[in-house]
């Protein structure tokens, strides 16, 4: 099974699954391009492939994602304002490193930190 995103102005608005011998040439080798004619011509619109394994654009396309067309990606929504975009992953990261211990810990946008959560 291939996955496929559906994008309006580079936002991602659906994700469908499609059939491997959708976007198969006459040789059996998969084909990007005769999956997303495949999307276009059963829903219309502009389709990219995307993969759980981060094989196609870097990341698994999600409704509400970017489709970053200068790096080919597919990024989050981001999180914080404070976070920044590692740009060989595509994915958000805080400015300060999690804790490398045994807490729980959640993200604090107003001191820029990690605070420990209390489990009870």
């Amino acid at each position: 099974m291939a996955h496929f995103a559906q994008t309006e102005n580079n936002i991602v608005t659906r994700v469908i699954v499609v059939d491997n011998k959708d976007i198969t040439n006459e040789q059996g080798v998969e084909v990007e391009q005769i999956g997303i004619d495949f999307c276009s011509n059963l829903l219309g619109g502009t389709w990219k492939q995307t993969s759980y394994n981060g094989k196609f654009r870097k990341n698994y396309a999600g409704i509400g994602f970017i489709y970053d067309e200068v790096r080919d990606a597919f990024i989050a929504p981001k999180p914080y304002n404070s976070w920044l975009l590692d740009e060989t992953t595509c994915q958000w990261k805080p400015p300060v490193d999690y804790p490398n211990n045994e807490n729980k810990y959640i993200w604090n946008e107003e001191t820029i930190s990690w605070n420990a959560v209390e489990i009870i």
